[in-house]
């Protein structure tokens, strides 16, 4: 059971952070990953209380820096003096470790089942999201880059991360990320099919 007071300070003093961070990771993000790994820590005897904060902060890090952002959320975790009137000191250590352990790309597993629900709602596989959340990126972070040079680091970064021998990794058994996960292989492999959508989603971001 959530406490309400906690449920109303993320709403009001945690989630709106968001608002400052790039198209990828804004209040929508936010809400979806609390969403899913709500869902699915039901099937595990956890309190809710505790992942809804972890996946509330997850991402609170990009305020300071995006490399070691995860590092970050969980400095800004232990820090936060009013995640005190809800959780033990041993909680809010969990709580900021699976802030810090939610990256895709880390090379060790989440320390507990709380740094592996968040990991895995913070993938929200959906191909074609994935592919607008890479050029978005691409057009945030790498202004100098031309249409071409968007397509090739999307081409890159999707390779890298999510096709067959790619870092990311599920951890949750029966994960709802399975089936996407597989769709967006197969995207991936078809080149002209992907290429269709990256202009597509090229011209519309860079449209707005």
């Amino acid at each position: 059971m959530i406490p309400e007071s906690l449920q109303q300070y993320i709403d009001t003093e945690i989630i709106p952070r968001y608002a400052a961070f790039d198209k990828a990771h804004r209040e929508d993000h936010a809400r979806a990953v609390i969403d899913r790994a709500l869902a699915m820590g039901r099937s595990y005897d956890i309190d809710e209380g505790m992942l809804l904060t972890a996946a509330a902060c997850h991402d609170l890090g990009l305020a300071v820096d995006r490399k070691t952002h995860h590092l970050e959320s969980g400095r800004i975790i232990r820090a936060d003096a009013r995640l005190r009137e809800w959780f033990s000191p041993e909680q809010i250590e969990t709580i900021a470790e699976a802030a810090e352990d939610h990256r895709a790309s880390a090379k060790a597993l989440p320390r507990s089942i709380y740094g592996r629900l968040v990991a895995e709602a913070d993938r929200m596989i959906v191909p074609e999201t994935i592919v607008r959340r890479t050029v978005q990126f691409g057009l945030s972070n790498y202004p100098q880059f031309d249409k071409e040079g968007h397509w090739q680091r999307t081409l890159e970064h999707l390779h890298e991360k999510y096709a067959e021998g790619g870092y990311l990794h599920l951890l949750i058994p029966g994960s709802p990320n399975e089936e996407p996960l597989q769709r967006l292989r197969d995207l991936i492999r078809d080149t002209e099919k992907l290429r269709h959508l990256f202009e597509t989603i090229y011209q519309e971001e860079t449209a707005i």
